[in-house]
């Protein structure tokens, strides 16, 4: 295969994963059970002064979630526009990243979400190895 294909499968996936987590970040307050409701409650309303205002670790929450939708379609779009251009420092140190970045998510979230990422940076380094021949 060759390595722009390898990181517009790469891209494809990043973008899955994008549309997966947004689905996940739009909806994380809609509580499956009484349990979760009740910490997805305190999350929301603990409020506490953090930095001159007032916040809650539910903000927090979903902040990140929603920054992350940024970070992820943004490694879609770097890993689309490499396969046009490719840079093989730029692609060597994009794959490592969502091989560490997928490791990050079996251990902290969920099997399904590293997944994405770490095929992703599997086909990245297989485009790697492509253009320096290896």
């Amino acid at each position: 295969m060759k390595s722009k294909l390898l990181l517009r499968i790469a891209a494809i996936i990043m973008l899955l994963h994008t549309l997966g987590h947004t689905m996940g970040a739009l909806t994380w307050k809609e509580a499956p059970n009484p349990a979760v409701k009740t910490v997805i409650d305190g999350m929301l309303n603990n409020r506490f002064n953090f930095m001159g205002r007032l916040a809650s670790i539910g903000d927090f929450y979903a902040g990140y979630g929603y920054s992350m939708i940024g970070v992820l379609l943004l490694i879609a779009i770097l890993l689309w526009l490499l396969s046009t251009e490719p840079s093989p420092r730029i692609i060597i140190a994009l794959g490592l990243f969502l091989l560490f970045f997928g490791i990050i998510e079996l251990i902290y979230f969920f099997p399904f979400a590293a997944a994405f990422s770490i095929l992703a940076g599997i086909a990245t380094l297989l485009a790697y190895g492509r253009l320096v021949k290896i």
